[in-house]
């Protein structure tokens, strides 16, 4: 009786098992929707958009911001809409549309009908046929007819309260729908007029009389403040600050729309003086490199007038899969090199992640930027900070010589020696993954902020620190993040958690990356450094983060993240922008791979 007892939990057991194999094949995730009716859907589950994988939805049309012009001909006479009132219509119902599809795991029957466009389906979300939903929302047309005309009138009168305009990212001007100098910009995004950026300028064309407009106020709601357009833009803050022997940098990507291996950026500037005045050693713990020819020359110049220079890197376990080619430039000018490949894969293939430079023993230049063309030309958004102090120089070396003799990651030992300084006004504490656990310190920071905690950060999985940020922001402190587009398709990404407990979180829209690894808290605090907030950042990887407590730093690099919060529209606050698509802007003409699927600019599906 038991083995019969046991087989037969056993077929059902795999009877379950087929069934959520076969559930889970016939499932597919929205990775974007074009238009309420056209879509991107990942059919291969690569996560990535392929260009068969656009779907049309059968038997139905939609308003939509780009109609074609028989739509427009045909409706605007049927239904009496001026091209305004269309638009307008579009840009609600592709809200709707983003909102009901993005993301979300849809089932499809194809009708087997295609154009050049796309293949026609029928899609359920939730076992409830989309067309449905649609032609329920007001903004569905079936055979030429409306379904749901009181709904539709509802958003009719919504539409014609938007005011929605142009706005050209790039000249930072603003037009009318209708204007032909709008609708040919680049980098543009139709927005309410209530949205733009306080120093955005009218077209001269197309707004011959323009009055100044009032941005809406914040409002109070449980205790917290609900902002949404709430900052106006603010010009680009200085991107260097000097705080007596410490000297921070910020790289701006809204900006560089294209990456280059000049060395213009104040950043690179400066780390090339400071290899050119160094008297007798240069130790750099670097992720990888990037040939820049005026670093190279740099570097061999100070090798020529006798310089010591050390070099500790990450490699692959098998090399031919390490990210950055250009290495060997440090290793032939380097007394001693040392990569953290190992015997075993394991170990291998956690990161040597740190971005680190040892003057003369007395200098750090450190932080959140890989020394590449993204890096140094300001394509992507950085932190990066010059320490003069033979104390914490002494201590980043005691970690740099560990890893040269071969110790990295998990083999390496916790320095027993002190990691708080004062440097002046400024107390700076330092932190090395993965044995100093940093994340302890960071979470008792978040526990203690009053007033508000800005994080611009590449990503943000570590649960602790979600945990305390959501208590935060229970408690009344202003809590905003902006993380990198790439970012929300990371396993174990908590962006839709902090969003669903009410904080304020956007995804950049630009073509760099949002690289930074920061956190601001209460003009107090700045933590930054190249440990993202991951586990494998706090217990895999060699990282090291900086603490610093220094009022005027951490009101610079505040004024810099509001800088970045008012140039992202506030829609990202509940879509994610595409790493490389229309939404993010310079994305398909950078020549840059920006969500590593091995397409470029026009071969990605999003950009065409």
């Amino acid at each position: 009786m038991k083995k019969y007892f046991a087989a037969l939990f056993l077929v059902i057991l795999f009877c379950l098992f087929s069934i959520f194999i076969t559930t889970t094949q016939r499932t597919k995730t929205v990775l974007q929707t074009i238009t309420p009716t056209k879509l991107i859907v990942d059919l291969n589950n690569n996560k990535s958009p392929d260009s068969n994988e656009t779907i049309c939805i059968a038997n139905i049309e939609s308003f939509s911001i780009a109609p074609d012009e028989e739509f427009v001909k045909h409706y605007s006479k049927t239904l009496n809409l001026s091209l305004v009132d269309i638009i307008s219509l579009g840009y609600l119902a592709e809200d709707f549309a983003q909102k009901t599809l993005e993301d979300r795991n849809i089932t499809i029957k194809f009708t087997g009908i295609q154009n050049s466009e796309c293949r026609f389906a029928n899609i359920k979300v939730n076992n409830i046929n989309y067309k449905d939903l649609l032609a329920q929302s007001g903004f569905g047309i079936i055979n030429g007819n409306i379904i749901e005309k009181e709904k539709y009138k509802q958003n009719l009168n919504t539409a014609r309260k938007l005011n929605l305009v142009i706005l050209n990212h790039h000249s930072n001007k603003y037009h009318t729908l209708t204007c032909p100098y709008g609708n040919v910009a680049h980098d543009k995004i139709i927005i309410p007029k209530s949205q733009l950026p306080k120093n955005a300028k009218p077209c001269k064309f197309c707004h011959k009389q323009h009055k100044h407009f009032k941005h809406k106020k914040k409002y109070h709601k449980k205790n917290y403040i609900i902002y949404y357009d709430d900052i106006p833009q603010i010009p680009q803050p200085p991107l260097i600050l000097t705080s007596g022997a410490i000297k921070s940098y910020y790289t701006d990507f809204t900006t560089q729309l294209t990456p280059n291996n000049q060395c213009t950026t104040k950043a690179c500037i400066d780390l090339v003086n400071l290899i050119n005045n160094t008297n007798e050693s240069i130790d750099l713990a670097l992720y990888g490199y990037t040939n820049n020819p005026a670093i190279t020359k740099a570097l061999q110049q100070a090798k020529q007038r006798g310089i010591k220079i050390r070099y500790v890197y990450d490699e692959s376990f098998n090399p031919q899969n390490s990210y950055y080619k250009d290495n060997q430039i440090i290793t032939q000018l380097a007394e001693t090199s040392r990569s953290d490949r190992t015997e075993t894969s394991t170990q291998s293939n956690m990161l040597m992640h740190n971005k680190f430079v040892i003057f003369d023993k007395s200098i750090i230049y450190t932080g959140s930027m890989n020394f590449s063309n993204t890096g140094f030309s300001g394509y992507d958004v950085n932190n990066i900070i010059v320490i003069h102090s033979k104390d914490i120089a002494n201590l980043y070396t005691k970690e740099f010589e560990q890893m040269l003799s071969g110790r990295f990651h998990t083999r390496k030992a916790k320095l027993n020696l002190p990691n708080k300084f004062i440097l002046g006004n400024s107390q700076v504490e330092v932190y090395f993954s993965p044995k100093d656990k940093s994340s302890y310190r960071i979470c008792e920071l978040i526990r203690n902020a009053k007033h508000y905690i800005y994080m611009p950060t590449f990503l943000i999985t570590n649960t602790q620190i979600t945990n305390e940020l959501i208590n935060a922001h229970k408690r009344g402190v202003d809590v905003r993040l902006i993380i990198d587009a790439n970012s929300t398709n990371t396993r174990n990404t908590k962006h839709k958690l902090l969003r669903q407990n009410g904080i304020l979180l956007k995804t950049e829209n630009f073509a760099g990356k949002l690289h930074a690894k920061s956190i601001i808290i209460d003009d107090e605090y700045i933590i930054s450094g190249s440990m993202n907030f991951s586990n494998s950042g706090e217990n895999k990887n060699d990282e090291n983060l900086l603490i610093i407590k220094d009022n005027a730093i951490a009101k610079s690099y505040k004024n810099f993240f509001l800088y970045l919060w008012t140039k992202i529209p506030n829609k990202y606050l509940k879509y994610n922008a595409k790493a490389e698509s229309k939404s993010s802007i310079g994305s398909c003409s950078d020549g840059v791979d920006n969500n590593f699927n091995g397409k470029i600019d026009k071969e990605e599906a999003l950009c065409k």
